[in-house]
C-alpha cells in the first residue's frame, strides 16, 4: 500500500502539512473499472480552505518565491521534477484505479507533470521587462510581477498533469497556489504534495485541498483573498467562477469545453486519419477536452472512412486499466450514464449507429467505442460535449461547407485538417475557429505549444511561453531625471 494510503485516507496538504478532513470528513473514491470503494479522501471545508489561503497569502508576503532568485526558483523547480519521476510508479498505478485510464496513460501524466516543472523551470530567470525610450529625461521601463495567490481548480480527467500545467508557471512567475482537486480521483494528486514536501518547496507556498466542486470550489473563487483564477472543466461551471469573479473583479484563465471538429478531405492519408481517430476518440475513453468529437469527411470518401472507423473501434481490447488495454472505463456511473443518454438521441436524430452506441455488458463503467455516421450537423449529439468514447461522423462536399460545419458550434479549441494538399492546410487552418489546429496528426504538439479556446471553450492560454504571462501582470515604472 502507498505510503499516502496507509491507513486508506489520502490526506490534504494543507501549507506544508498533511491533514485530515474538517471534522474529520472523508469523500469516498471508486475504482471504475471495478465499480468497488478504493479509499478515502479528507474532505477540505471552510476551516481547512481558510488556513491555506492565510499561509498562501503570508507565504507571498514573505516573498518566499517571489523574492527568491530566479535561478534559484528554477532550481527548485527541478527538484520537483525529480522527486515527481521519483514517485511516479506509485502514482501511477493509484491514478490507474482511481480514474479508469490505463497503466501507461497514468504513468505518462506523471512523466508530463514533470516535465512541465522542467519546462517552466528552465524560463523561471528568462522573465524580462523592457526599456521605453520616452527622452532624455526620463527613465521607463516595465516589469512583470506575480499576482499574488492563485487559485487553481483542476479536472478529475488529467488531475496529475493539468494541475502541473497551471502550477509551474504560476510557481515560476513567484505566486502562492492554492489547488482545488477533483473529488472523484484525488488521491493522486495529493502524490504531487508529496513531491513538493520532498524538493522543500516552502510551507505555505502550495496547498493541495480536496472537497465538493459546489462547496470548496465555490468558496475558493468568491474569496477576496483570491488575486487570480485558474479554471479547467465544463461550461456552466466556468460560468458560474465566472459570475462570482465578477463580485471581486478577480482576473480568470478558463479553459472550457470542446466540440472539435477534424476535416478530412479526398487526398487525406487514411492510415493516418484512423490512427489519429483511436487516440483522438478513444483516449481515456474519449474523457478529453480536446477530442476528436468531429469527423468531416469528403464525400468521395466517406463511407470508406466510416467502414474503417467502425473496424478499428469494434476491434479494441476492453478491460481495466491495470491490464493496459486500448479502451478503459469512464470515470463514473453518472458519467456513463450522461455519455449513454446523450449517445441516445443521436438515432432519433437521424444518424446511423456504426460502431458501439451503448455501454459494455460488464462489470465498471464501461462505454462501447462508438462511431455515429451520418450525423447531422445541428442534432444535439453534433452540438453538445459527449466527453467520452463517441465520435460523429458527416459527409460534406466543398471546402466552404466543410468549414462552416466545422465552424458550426459554440465552441471553439481545437481542430484538425486531413490532406496531402500543403496550401489548403495553411489556407483552412486560418479559416477554422480554434485556439489550436492539428494538420495530419491529432494531439501533434507538446508543452511547448500554446493551448487554449475561443467561444464557450474559454480564454487565455496554457501550456508553452505564452501561458506564462498569464501568470503575471505588467507594472510600467516611469521615472523623471530632471532633478
Amino acid at each position: 500500500m502507498n505510503a499516502l494510503l496507509q491507513d486508506g485516507l489520502a490526506r490534504n496538504y494543507v501549507a506544508g502539512s498533511w491533514q485530515e478532513g474538517d471534522g474529520g470528513g472523508v469523500i469516498a473514491v471508486e475504482d471504475p473499472g471495478l465499480e468497488e470503494h478504493m479509499a478515502d479522501s479528507a474532505q477540505a471545508g471552510e476551516e481547512s480552505l481558510a488556513q491555506a489561503l492565510e499561509a498562501a497569502r503570508t507565504s507571498f508576503d514573505r516573498g518566499d518565491l517571489a523574492d527568491m532568485k530566479p535561478a534559484a526558483r528554477g532550481r527548485l523547480m527541478g527538484r520537483i521534477a525529480q522527486e515527481i519521476r521519483a514517485l511516479a510508479d506509485e502514482g501511477a498505478e493509484l491514478l490507474c484505479r482511481e480514474s479508469g485510464k490505463s497503466l501507461s496513460a497514468a504513468h505518462d501524466e506523471f512523466s508530463e507533470a514533470a516535465e512541465y516543472f522542467e519546462y517552466y523551470g528552465g524560463v523561471a530567470d528568462k522573465i524580462e521587462g523592457k526599456s521605453i525610450p520616452l527622452g532624455p529625461d526620463y527613465a521607463d521601463y516595465t516589469v512583470f510581477e506575480p499576482y499574488g495567490v492563485s487559485a487553481q481548480i483542476v479536472p478529475w480527467n488529467f488531475p496529475v498533469s493539468i494541475a502541473a500545467r497551471s502550477l509551474a508557471p504560476s510557481m515560476a512567475a513567484g505566486n502562492s497556489t492554492v489547488i482545488k482537486a477533483p473529488e472523484l480521483d484525488p488521491i493522486a494528486l495529493a502524490m504531487l504534495g508529496q513531491a513538493l514536501e520532498r524538493a522543500e518547496v516552502p510551507a505555505g507556498t502550495v496547498s493541495i485541498l480536496n472537497g465538493m466542486g459546489g462547496d470548496l470550489g465555490a468558496r475558493l473563487v468568491a474569496s477576496s483573498e483570491v488575486d487570480q483564477i485558474v479554471f479547467t472543466g465544463s461550461v456552466p461551471t466556468g460560468q458560474a467562477i465566472l459570475h462570482a469573479a465578477a463580485d471581486t473583479v478577480t482576473p480568470a484563465l478558463m479553459e472550457l469545453g470542446g466540440k472539435s471538429a477534424a476535416v478530412v478531405f479526398e487526398d487525406a492519408n487514411l492510415d493516418a486519419v484512423i490512427s489519429s481517430l483511436q487516440s483522438g476518440i478513444f483516449y481515456n475513453a474519449g474523457q478529453v477536452c480536446s477530442a476528436m468529437a468531429r469527423v468531416l469527411v469528403h464525400r468521395s470518401i466517406y463511407e470508406d472512412a466510416v467502414a474503417r472507423a467502425a473496424e478499428m473501434a469494434n476491434g479494441l481490447s476492453v478491460a481495466h486499466g491495470l491490464e493496459n488495454p486500448e479502451h478503459t472505463p469512464v470515470v463514473s456511473a453518472l458519467q456513463l450514464s450522461r455519455v449513454e443518454a446523450l449517445t441516445s438521441t443521436a438515432q432519433q436524430d437521424g444518424a446511423r449507429v456504426a460502431a458501439g452506441g451503448a455501454r459494455i455488458d460488464r462489470k465498471g463503467y464501461f462505454m462501447a467505442p462508438t462511431i455515429l455516421a451520418d450525423v447531422n450537423p445541428a442534432s444535439r449529439v453534433a452540438q453538445e460535449e459527449i466527453f467520452g468514447p463517441v465520435t460523429c461522423f458527416t459527409p460534406f462536399d466543398t471546402e466552404a461547407e466543410a468549414i462552416a460545419m466545422a465552424n458550426g458550434t459554440d465552441f471553439g479549441l481545437v481542430a484538425g485538417i486531413f490532406t496531402r494538399d500543403l496550401a489548403r492546410s495553411h489556407r483552412v487552418a486560418r479559416k477554422l475557429r480554434a485556439g489550436q489546429v492539428f494538420v495530419n496528426e491529432w494531439f501533434a504538439g507538446g508543452i511547448s505549444t500554446p493551448f487554449g479556446g475561443v467561444g464557450k471553450s474559454g480564454f487565455g492560454r496554457e501550456k508553452g511561453l505564452e501561458a506564462l504571462y498569464n501568470y503575471v501582470r505588467t507594472k510600467n515604472i516611469a521615472i523623471s531625471l530632471k532633478v
